[in-house]
């Protein structure tokens, strides 16, 4: 069946994968960016597509369109981007999600929000699962986007008890691959860029925190697959790949990959930064095969 479908945050990264990806399977796209982090560079090749339709918008503002589906990715996701203007990231989860969530309630349709491994914060559990209720510190420089996120999944929950909304949360975790944007702060852009450039490669403390690196392409496959499960499982999943690597291995592996001459160079970990990222994926390997 076709379907008209929206997605929010539709230029970034994901975003833009996202949109290829359901233009590819036959749907309508509605895709609505405000181009905070987003960029036409990465949609300007679906824009001549008849079913693709760009809307220049911020969800912290309603907006009334006739969709089937939704996915909710509206949101700076690099910790630069996120904490240049914290207000606005807390924006961004919380009233955009309730104008998202109202959208959906008006047109009884299903929404998906794409939530985020911060949610668990600096986790004292490894690896972590989507009952573990995480370790976030509320007033950080990283809450507006940690604790803006988890209240963006109150409200998510909230609407489907209080209001019968199809709901779906997804947790991704650290996606890397083509359209990143090159000067987000992301470990994987960061030391790609540096190594290219024969810079010295910047690893925050001593490289042994780690981190789990999924590919874009299958983050997408996570997410359409949640959006496409029987209605009454709204989540969370863990999005995510289970191997770890410590960000010391990336940064060689980067090097070696390119043959770059690029030095490694330890700077002071930056306040709150997550020790260990690793996702259980038991739920989505049964639920989303």
């Amino acid at each position: 069946m076709v379907k008209r479908i929206l997605v929010t945050g539709g230029s970034g990264f994901i975003g833009s994968h996202l949109c290829e990806r359901l233009l590819n399977e036959g749907h309508e796209v509605i895709c609505v960016d405000n181009f905070f982090t987003g960029t036409k560079d990465n949609i300007k090749h679906l824009v001549g597509n008849p079913y693709f339709e760009f809307i220049r918008h911020d969800i912290c503002f309603p907006l009334y369109v006739e969709v089937d589906e939704i996915y909710n990715l509206a949101c700076p996701a690099s910790p630069i981007h996120y904490q240049f203007d914290p207000v606005q990231t807390t924006k961004v989860n919380v009233l955009g999600s309730i104008n998202m969530l109202g959208l959906a309630k008006r047109l009884k349709i299903r929404v998906l929000q794409a939530s985020t491994s911060e949610v668990y914060g600096d986790p004292a559990e490894h690896p972590q699962t989507e009952s573990y209720w995480g370790n976030v510190n509320p007033i950080g420089p990283r809450a507006c986007y940690d604790e803006g996120k988890r209240c963006a999944e109150t409200l998510f929950f909230d609407y489907y008890r209080q209001h019968n909304i199809d709901i779906k949360v997804v947790r991704i975790f650290n996606t890397y691959g083509p359209r990143m944007h090159p000067n987000d702060g992301r470990v994987i852009s960061n030391f790609i860029m540096q190594a290219l450039k024969g810079e010295d490669i910047s690893i925050y403390g001593d490289g042994s925190q780690t981190r789990s690196f999924c590919y874009v392409d299958d983050t997408v496959d996570g997410i359409i697959k949640m959006m496409n499960t029987p209605k009454g499982f709204p989540g969370p999943v863990n999005i995510g790949n289970p191997y770890e690597m410590s960000i010391l291995d990336v940064a060689e592996l980067i090097i070696d990959i390119t043959g770059s001459n690029s030095r490694l160079v330890f700077t002071t970990l930056p306040e709150d930064d997550p020790k260990r990222r690793c996702p259980d994926i038991t739920l989505a390997k049964e639920k989303l095969n």
